[in-house]
């Protein structure tokens, strides 16, 4: 099994542990709240009705965001970094002002109980650090793994002659004699690091495409479900064309892009069946629906507010292209913030 197959089956086996968890909640009831199931039959059949849409919706929204970028962007034109920047402005206004606001509201909510003198301490900040380190170490440990194992191949395959200059890959000189540079090894490592960024970006978004999927498949009425519904539509579609700029420019085989994307496009949907499955009985505000909601979307900001800004920000402003022109500088800028701007104007309705 390669590595991706072995990520996808990771999260897959960690969302078979944790959607327990959250289905859990739905046996208590608390001072916070009970079960949603009041309302007539002919109101439930109509919440059934616009929820059903809702995960068609959304579904579509999430395969159109996610493929714009991969089948409809050439990576090498100017127009795919202005795509870049402005992807990276949504995923950082996902960061900050959609998961870490519902972070801290979950874990400093009354209905924790004894559990909300957590208020007294940032523990939605801890999550969001510890993810954003372990993020960070991932990528480092596992591209160097990664790179290390290839140089190790490329070494046994060498002539003898060529073991001893092999020797001395760490340096980037080249050796005009042997009409190679030891520096463009440093390439296919560039290339394995893009994988890596992607599969760990989507892991981060995908795990708050559940809780919001939920959240809107246990939404006891119409009021509640329409602006939700327009609110993550449009969200689900930028957060695929962020996430769709990323997968471009990782260059995976054909299989694994559609792979990512069914992956990325499905787990909202998947979250709006299980929430319809539940609504009877489900209890968001139960202090286990709140624990591991606010715990899970904080981790996921970490993730995303670090990868936003050190894995898509910061290569993209910096690269030479960028550095060269102060139009291109200009016009990446502006994406950045038109991005980062409509993504948190989203937030005045979900």
């Amino acid at each position: 099994m390669g590595r991706f197959q072995k990520t996808l089956v990771s999260a897959f086996v960690f969302f078979l542990f944790i959607l327990p968890l959250i289905i859990s909640a739905t046996e208590e009831e608390n001072e916070c709240g009970g079960s949603n199931g009041g309302g007539s039959a002919a109101e439930k059949a109509t919440v059934l009705k616009y929820k059903i849409g809702a995960f068609f919706s959304i579904l579509v929204a999430g395969v159109l965001g996610v493929c714009l970028p991969i089948f409809g962007l050439k990576s090498e034109s100017n127009f795919f970094m202005f795509v870049k920047a402005f992807a990276a402005g949504v995923i950082l206004a996902t960061g900050f002002v959609h998961i870490l606001p519902d972070a801290t509201e979950s874990l400093t909510s009354p209905c924790l109980g004894e559990e909300s003198s957590w208020g007294d301490f940032p523990m939605t900040g801890l999550v969001a650090m510890a993810a954003a380190i372990v993020t960070m170490l991932i990528e480092s440990f596992a591209s160097g793994y990664l790179n290390r194992s290839r140089l190790e191949n490329e070494a046994k395959t060498l002539p003898v002659s060529d073991k001893e200059e092999h020797s001395h890959v760490g340096s980037a000189h080249t050796h005009a004699s042997q009409g190679h540079s030891h520096g463009s090894l440093l390439i296919p490592q560039d290339d394995l690091r893009k994988k890596i960024v992607t599969q760990v970006l989507e892991l981060g978004i995908v795990v708050h495409s559940v809780i919001i999927g939920i959240s809107l498949g246990v939404s006891p009425s119409v009021s509640t479900i329409k602006p939700l519904l327009a609110a993550i539509t449009f969200h689900q579609l930028f957060e695929g064309f962020g996430l769709g700029g990323c997968i471009s420019e990782a260059k995976f085989e054909i299989k694994k892009i559609w792979i990512m994307v069914l992956f990325f496009s499905l787990t909202a949907p998947a979250g709006i069946g299980i929430g319809i499955g539940v609504a009877e009985i489900y209890n968001e505000n139960s202090p286990m629906a709140l624990k591991v909601s606010g715990f899970l979307n904080a981790a996921a900001a970490g993730i995303l507010i670090y990868m936003s800004l050190v894995d898509l920000v910061a290569p993209l402003f910096m690269n030479h292209k960028a550095q060269s022109s102060m139009k291109i500088q200009l016009a990446c800028s502006f994406s950045l913030i038109l991005g980062a701007g409509l993504m948190s104007l989203l937030a005045v309705w979900a």
